[in-house]
């Protein structure tokens, strides 16, 4: 990624550059993220950027898990807390 894409994400302009491109190229981006995350609501995928996202909203100033152990708890969700082979 260019460091001018890079500005433009994280909502700078850069100076001297067609800046419509370039925030055709985030809208872009932030649309390319709400498919993943749609994509991944549909087949159950977990989501720690959401996780993270809501943690800081709902419960703010408690510890946050680790990105290992969101998945382990989603595992031990899905899987009912046995990672036993199958069948």
């Amino acid at each position: 990624m260019t460091a001018e894409v890079t500005m433009v994400l994280a909502g700078g302009e850069p100076a001297g550059k067609d800046s419509d491109g370039l925030s055709a190229i985030a809208a872009l981006f932030g649309r390319a993220k709400d498919v993943q995350q749609a994509c991944r609501q549909i087949f159950g995928i977990p989501d720690y950027d959401r996780y993270l996202e809501h943690a800081a909203v709902t419960h703010p100033g408690q510890p946050l898990m680790s990105k290992r152990e969101f998945f382990e708890q989603a595992i031990d969700r899905r899987y009912g807390g046995s990672r036993a082979g199958c069948c």
